[in-house]
């Protein structure tokens, strides 16, 4: 998959999923089984990211479950501010609102149709380098989830993974964090 590809894959993880009552939690299923509706998106809940500040994320992916090693190497990391639309977003599509690593397939499987093009301009973007470390910068303070996609060294010994992690901002701190 080209470096594109990966990165929309990313930003298609990100962006196109989700439900949530307007109460921010995890809507309940409609009778029959049907999709939740989705909560009304508010650029105004994610106005506090766009501010300056002194924060920093300095991450690093190490993930080799029973002895297979995963790298983000020359991969797309993306950081998304944490508002009740997004928190709603990650237990749809992570079934958790903390951290996860799940196959990259079926996270992308429980992506419903619902976009909102508006998201997009929230989300920082970096790039994993040859020894999986990433960077982001000038953060203000508060939560924010960490999500890439890690790809076994061996292509025949694992399947693409889609890693998460919720991070938290504080005193304009520099954040060391490792994925998963």
């Amino acid at each position: 998959m080209s470096r594109r590809r990966v990165g929309t894959a990313i930003a298609g993880l990100l962006l196109v999923a989700g439900c949530a009552t307007e109460g921010g939690g995890p809507a309940a299923p409609a009778a029959g089984g049907a999709a939740p509706a989705t909560a009304a998106f508010r650029t105004a809940d994610f106005a506090w990211s766009k501010a300056p500040g002194k924060g920093q994320i300095e991450g690093q992916l190490s993930y080799s479950p029973r002895g297979v090693t995963y790298s983000c190497a020359n991969g797309p990391v993306v950081l998304t501010p944490e508002t009740a639309w997004v928190r709603s977003r990650m237990m749809i599509l992570y079934r958790s609102a903390d951290q996860a690593t799940l196959p990259a397939a079926d996270v992308r499987a429980r992506t419903p149709p619902e976009r909102n093009q508006d998201y997009s301009q929230f989300a920082r973007r970096a790039t994993c380098d040859g020894t999986n470390h990433f960077q982001f910068a000038g953060l203000p303070d508060g939560a924010w989830f960490v999500i890439t996609i890690a790809k076994p060294a061996n292509p025949s010994a694992g399947q693409e993974l889609a890693i998460m992690r919720r991070v938290t901002i504080k005193n304009g701190q520099t954040l060391r964090t490792r994925l998963p």
